[in-house]
């Protein structure tokens, strides 16, 4: 079979640079290359994998949806969506010498599954006690049900030791997978995995003031990450945490917050009015705005709605984050639900 032509050459910002193939996405290609460039839902839906192109030209493989009509116009791709026409130039960079765990798939089982509120259901997935399954907190999972359907979750717990693995499920009115599990799931039902996935992990800790944003089940990853904090030694461990968590009604708190872990500050913040709610309201992004006076020692990890994170980005980095100091994984649903 004759190989696809190199058509050219993406260079990045720390001077890495790779062949990228005709109809191959700049994503794809990197990897091939042992490169590793952010990403997370590569369907061109979040926008956690943009780039903005300095030179060269590109053309889409995917709707890049993630994507303002701005950002767009100002340059920004999204590297699982597009590929290149001539060498072009990246302000994007190779996430390092992260040692990340390659995706496997595996059969599981339902060990366990809970009503945490009324719209969010905890399953908890055991996998074979053979199976070696590692995975970076902050990470997610492809869960494959009847039919083939594939629908990405978060992980929520810090490792598999134990070989069970933690999801935090929203339903989605109409969701095949939603219908599911909160309608026919039972504990037993034999399922598989993908995984792990994603590029949402925390980078270095050391010393610095660390923020969480969140909504709705985009506590899951934090919760995993917050685990892992308490583990880090004293020399790796940040100078401050403090983790927003938005939600429009009390009863979307489905999750002690404050036992996970000590040393932190927590911060419920409720979008809509409730007689009986004493604590911020709005959104987290604006209450993070509040706390915050000197910005060149914070980093801000949100995940949750993409419009929080879209929001986020926006009104944070105006305020004075450096760009380079948000990481974000964003929910968005299938295109088929």
């Amino acid at each position: 079979m004759e190989q696809a032509k190199a058509v050219a050459i993406a260079k990045l910002a720390d001077g890495r640079q790779f062949l990228v193939n005709e109809n191959v996405s700049i994503l794809d290609a990197a990897a091939a290359s042992g490169i590793k460039l952010p990403y997370s839902c590569r369907t061109g839906r979040c926008s956690t994998c943009k780039a903005k192109v300095l030179n060269g030209s590109t053309y889409p493989l995917l709707d890049e949806v993630g994507l303002t009509s701005t950002e767009l116009n100002e340059g920004w791709v999204l590297t699982c969506s597009r590929s290149i026409q001539s060498d072009v130039e990246l302000d994007v960079e190779d996430l390092g010498n992260v040692a990340t765990p390659i995706p496997k798939t595996l059969p599981c089982r339902i060990s366990f599954l809970e009503h945490i509120a009324i719209d969010v259901i905890k399953v908890v997935l055991r996998i074979p006690p053979t199976a070696n399954f590692e995975f970076i907190p902050g990470q997610y999972i492809d869960v494959i049900g009847v039919g083939g359907v594939r629908r990405s979750y978060s992980l929520a717990n810090s490792h598999c030791a134990e070989k069970t693995l933690e999801l935090h499920i929203r339903k989605v009115d109409g969701g095949a997978m939603s219908e599911y599990w909160f309608n026919k799931a039972k504990v037993d039902d034999l399922l598989r995995i993908n995984g792990p996935l994603g590029t949402f992990w925390l980078r270095d800790t050391a010393n610095i003031d660390l923020f969480f944003l969140a909504t709705g089940t985009g506590i899951a990853p934090v919760k995993s990450m917050l685990e892992s904090i308490s583990h880090l030694p004293v020399e790796k461990k940040p100078s401050s945490v403090t983790v927003l968590w938005g939600g429009r009604q009390p009863g979307d708190f489905y999750l002690d917050v404050s036992s996970i872990a000590t040393g932190y500050n927590y911060i419920p913040v409720q979008s809509r009015a409730h007689k009986n709610w004493a604590g911020e309201t709005g959104y987290v992004q604006h209450v993070m705005l509040n706390l915050v006076s000197d910005w060149k020692n914070v980093f801000v990890y949100a995940c949750g709605s993409d419009a929080m994170i879209h929001s986020a980005r926006k009104i944070l980095t105006e305020a004075g984050l450096p760009a380079k100091q948000f990481y974000s994984d964003a929910f968005v649903c299938s295109a088929s639900n």
